[in-house]
């Protein structure tokens, strides 16, 4: 699988969540992106302000390269964002600055993800329910789902 350094941002709190710059994989067709535990599939229709979701929880996510300037949060976002201190060399050559500020960045070390476990996840039968707001999941397709893991 190719990995890449890329800007990861949490979006069901809006343009503050946690967010994280590290080096990702993807799977073979490109659409799910696997990081520090968790995977992200790309939604098909752009979610409210994601563009992929966690296949576990449903959370939307914005997922994009690292921008050279570093300013990679949202102009009306907040808080640190976590760098993955084993991509951190290859991010100082990709940005236009030298050092990793702690009043911006917090260094942390990604946690290895078990790709498996999601491959069972996907692969389970699920059962489809109507468009009311209280389902618990949505599909790549923005079905909403009910999952019995």
């Amino acid at each position: 699988m190719k990995s890449k350094i890329m800007y990861l941002e949490n979006k069901s709190s809006g343009h503050s969540g946690s967010s994280w710059i590290g080096f990702v994989e993807f799977s073979k067709s490109g659409q799910t992106v696997y990081f520090n535990n968790k995977a992200l599939k790309k939604l098909k229709n752009t979610g409210i302000l994601g563009n992929h979701f966690d296949i576990e929880t449903g959370e939307e996510y914005w997922v994009s390269g690292v921008k050279k300037n570093g300013q990679d949060r949202h102009q009306f976002g907040s808080g640190k964002i976590m760098i993955d201190k084993n991509s951190m060399n290859e991010y100082l050559k990709l940005v236009d600055f030298n050092i990793v500020d702690e009043k911006y960045f917090t260094i942390i070390e990604f946690a290895q993800t078990d790709k498996s476990r999601f491959n069972e996840i996907e692969n389970i039968e699920v059962e489809y329910r109507n468009n009311s707001r209280s389902a618990d999941y949505l599909d790549n397709n923005q079905r909403k789902l009910i999952l019995d893991i």
